[in-house]
């Protein structure tokens, strides 16, 4: 294996070509292991939707008929749909990192940081991986937005941008979730601080209400939150008549930002989980 290693660096001295090409094939096939874990346990999918489907069939039925949040031309159903659904990719991707602490426990870390695979290859791994759990969110809080009524785009160019913005968004908060979990170290530590971020996130962005609506505080906070990215290019694609506050442009290049930052961060802290 080492004198695998040492060829494929000196290849890639030679062409870069082949240093991406094997960066590219050793995150699928991290994201693949990842993945593969849902075998053993694919409930896990619909628990995680549980509570995005309470908020919509409670909440949001409420405040439809209330009217109390102006929304413009949308009826809040429709408005806030495309909020929960990133609050369900969130709230998958936020507690990804505790993976990583089961792993050094059983002693996994240290088998992939002897490996000639790229730290950033398996923080990217993990994140796609995230994205493709969250792709499961996306279907079935779309289902339930259509059995309620929810004035949903079909488009199938709405639904590919839909896909794009799920898995870059599961990838930017499951990154966050690591560099969580090595900096902190335990699950109890993991998990307190896990519940305790994931409403703050929620609630300081445009998901259940607008932006104009808050304190200028709290504007502030929303528009740095990458949360807030996420809604707004979701109710573009996913709602009829839905429009881009920032534009769709500006959207993407947040989000993919944030997730280049803190994948760059996620892979430089990944060997000290173990130490």
């Amino acid at each position: 294996m080492l004198n695998d290693s040492v060829d494929i660096i000196k290849l890639a001295r030679i062409n870069p070509v082949i240093a991406v090409l094997n960066f590219i094939k050793k995150t699928f096939v991290i994201a693949e292991l990842e993945v593969r874990k849902l075998k053993h346990d694919p409930t896990e999918l619909l628990t995680r939707a549980a509570q995005p489907a309470l908020w919509m069939l409670v909440f949001g039925e409420v405040f439809t008929k209330v009217r109390a949040i102006p929304t413009g031309s949308l009826s809040y159903l429709d408005f806030m749909a495309p909020g929960i659904l990133a609050q369900s990719v969130l709230f998958v991707a936020i507690f990804y990192g505790i993976s990583i602490i089961w792993e050094r426990d059983l002693g996994i870390v240290h088998k992939f940081l002897v490996s000639p695979t790229p730290r950033a290859a398996l923080v990217l791994g993990k994140a796609l991986s995230a994205g493709v759990r969250a792709i499961s969110q996306a279907i079935i809080i779309y289902l339930l937005s259509m059995l309620l009524g929810v004035q949903l785009s079909w488009n199938p160019l709405s639904l590919i941008g839909i896909i794009f913005i799920v898995i870059i968004s599961a990838a930017l908060f499951s990154t966050f979730s690591l560099i969580i979990a090595c900096i902190v170290k335990t699950r109890e530590r993991f998990m307190g601080i896990g519940q305790v971020i994931t409403m703050p996130l929620f609630f300081a962005s445009n998901a259940i209400y607008p932006i104009s609506i808050m304190p200028h505080w709290l504007k502030v906070l929303a528009h740095i939150n990458p949360l807030t990215y996420q809604v707004d290019a979701l109710r573009t694609f996913m709602i009829i008549g839905g429009q881009s506050q920032y534009g769709l442009t500006f959207d993407f290049a947040a989000l993919i930002i944030a997730m280049i930052i803190l994948s760059l961060i996620a892979a430089k802290l990944y060997p000290s989980v173990v130490r």
